[in-house]
């Protein structure tokens, strides 16, 4: 589809533009933006991409987007599109363009006992450099034997623990107590092999480990439950499943792309009788063997992702205990997914579904009644953590104090790509950029040079304009501010 979706496009309440059903779509879409957001983000891409998922076989509700929307791989990162498992014979779609190609990456945000005064943050970010390893390679990550990689596939977070990468304490934190469902663990031998030896490594793009200091809470009673206030030291650590998760998403992909031939303007899948208009889109009906294998195996990568995240954890107390004798009180926070498909109940438009609910560049923001969450969240809701930009903040919010929000209880992930990453590369200067955070105090160490300038802050929209139209749209609300200090990328 071109962009004909502006011909569809209305305003559809506080911090919400809905693109109404057309051509092929079976049901309407949802952007979290306002009329501005939407003259200053013109590209047409990511809203042709959300289009194109509403046509998924089996969608239920609407297909969102969320505040941080922005162009990606077959869905538009920032999208939230859920499907009934149980529509047709196979039941509805499941499509890994829906996850993405790094399988659970998620932010785990972790709190401390200290305050700036404690801290000598270059002496840190120095630190952190050295003892975390960081970039696109496997070095330095925790070597596994076939049988300790296979417990980290089936248990996760608990794998970790297990292993002695992570905390019995800090499971109940973790987004589904850091463990999914994966019975057959379908995971090929390229992915095992490149899972192996990257356990506890960050990777480069995106990812990071980020120190920050709490420098607002605007909700005071959600602050103190997720034990947040203001000048504290916490950090912020950013990655997924690494080259395992990658593997088993190309694998997949691959396999269910095959079903589908150009038929004219759209791929056909003539066994399973779907038809997009994006091969990136490729999906196979969940209970189809190869949609199947696929969310068996995405759920296994997730996992890995958990474990990763942990031992993550480890290192960077370890390194507070070489510097300050203790680990600061290192506690976590809330770790989500923001890379995920999972199998949910919702109530969408007054009826009961058993959904599968693709985020892609979407996290989960759930009410303080929902029984996964610890006691901790009762009354108060999920911790949401979005990460802006190395140069400006990140920020907590919280889920509905009790019920879930309309868009399948979700939010956004993070500030969202303004630029992409050519041409940030093309109009930052790496060196004019580092120069500039050391001077406000931010200290940067990044291993790979052109990584700074894709990652600039000008790269990224303002988060806290994300912040507030994801707060009027109604789907979390804001907790605390969160200023960083010290950065680690690859």
């Amino acid at each position: 589809m071109a962009a004909e979706w502006r011909d569809f496009l209305e305003p559809s309440g506080p911090g919400r533009m809905r693109i109404t059903k057309h051509g092929s779509m079976l049901t309407d879409a949802i952007l979290i933006a306002d009329e501005q957001h939407m003259a200053e983000h013109s590209d047409d891409r990511s809203p042709t991409q959300l289009v194109n998922t509403a046509c998924l076989p089996g969608i239920v509700g609407e297909a969102w987007a969320m505040a941080d929307w922005h162009f990606g791989y077959g869905f538009p990162i920032g999208g939230v599109v859920a499907t009934d498992v149980n529509s047709g014979e196979q039941g509805g779609a499941i499509s890994p363009g829906g996850v993405g190609f790094d399988i659970n990456c998620g932010v785990r945000l972790c709190a401390t006992e200290m305050t700036l005064e404690d801290v000598n943050p270059k002496a840190l970010a120095t630190s952190l450099a050295n003892s975390i390893p960081a970039g696109a390679s496997r070095k330095g990550g925790v070597s596994l034997t076939a049988s300790e990689i296979e417990s980290v596939l089936s248990d996760g977070a608990g794998a970790a623990v297990d292993l002695g990468w992570g905390e019995s304490r800090d499971l109940a934190a973790i987004e589904s107590n850091g463990r999914l469902e994966s019975s057959e663990r379908d995971v090929g031998e390229r992915a095992l092999k490149r899972g192996s030896t990257a356990l506890g490594t960050l990777g480069s793009g995106n990812h990071f480990v980020e120190l920050q200091v709490v420098d607002r809470v605007v909700d005071q009673n959600a602050a103190s439950a997720f034990g947040l206030r203001q000048g504290q030291v916490t950090a912020m650590i950013h990655t997924g499943s690494r080259g395992l998760g990658h593997q088993v998403c190309t694998e997949h992909v691959a396999a269910i792309e095959s079903n589908y031939r150009r038929d004219g303007d759209v791929w056909h899948s003539e066994e399973w009788g779907i038809s997009l208009a994006d091969r990136q889109l490729a999906a196979a009906p969940i209970h189809s063997r190869e949609g199947a294998a696929y969310l068996d195996a995405m759920q296994a990568a997730g996992n890995y992702a958990f474990a990763n995240r942990s031992a993550l954890t480890q290192r960077l107390r370890e390194v507070l205990r070489e510097q300050h004798g203790r680990d600061g009180g290192l506690d976590v926070v809330y770790d989500v997914s923001h890379n995920i498909a999972k199998i949910e109940e919702h109530r969408v438009h007054g009826s009961s579904c058993t959904c599968c609910v693709h985020r892609k560049g979407a996290t989960r923001a759930l009410g303080g009644d929902h029984p996964e969450l610890a006691a901790a969240f009762s009354g108060v809701g999920q911790p949401v953590l979005v990460p802006g930009d190395m140069g400006t903040a990140s920020w907590v919010l919280a889920g509905p104090t009790s019920g879930g929000n309309d868009a399948f209880s979700s939010s956004c992930h993070g500030a969202g790509r303004r630029l992409s990453r050519t041409a940030a590369r093309k109009s930052v200067d790496s060196n004019a950029l580092m120069e500039s955070l050391e001077a406000s105090g931010i200290h940067v160490r990044v291993k790979t040079p052109n990584v700074l300038s894709e990652e600039a802050p000008e790269a990224y929209k303002d988060v806290d304009e994300v912040i507030r139209l994801t707060s009027e749209a109604g789907l979390a609300r804001p907790v605390a501010r969160l200023r960083p200090i010290a950065v680690i990328k690859g």
